[in-house]
């Protein structure tokens, strides 16, 4: 499994948080509270955690292209409902083993 993160300084994670999720509940199967959600996009998925002061992003892919597109469909998404705030999602992978 591969995966990414995205550290999102806000002081609205939570909010962000549950707009994303409750966003994708409505094609895919998604689960949330104020602090934790999970999206699961059936080419990868996604957990959000609400930490103080940062939307922290965990995306994982079977494949590259899987990660890739969970980047890209999160990324996107916050990007549109954060427009005004200016927040982008600027995903860091590991070092390979």
């Amino acid at each position: 499994m591969l995966s990414s993160e995205a550290r999102i300084v806000t002081d609205r994670p939570g909010r962000y948080l549950t707009q994303l999720c409750r966003h994708f509940a409505h094609k895919i199967t998604t689960e949330w509270t104020d602090e934790r959600g999970f999206a699961d996009f059936g080419f990868g998925t996604c957990t959000l955690l609400a930490e103080d002061g940062t939307l922290v992003l965990r995306a994982e892919g079977a494949d590259e292209p899987g990660l890739s597109r969970v980047e890209y469909v999160v990324g996107d998404h916050l990007e549109r409902f954060a427009a005004h705030d200016g927040l982008t999602a600027h995903w860091s992978r590991p070092a390979p083993a």
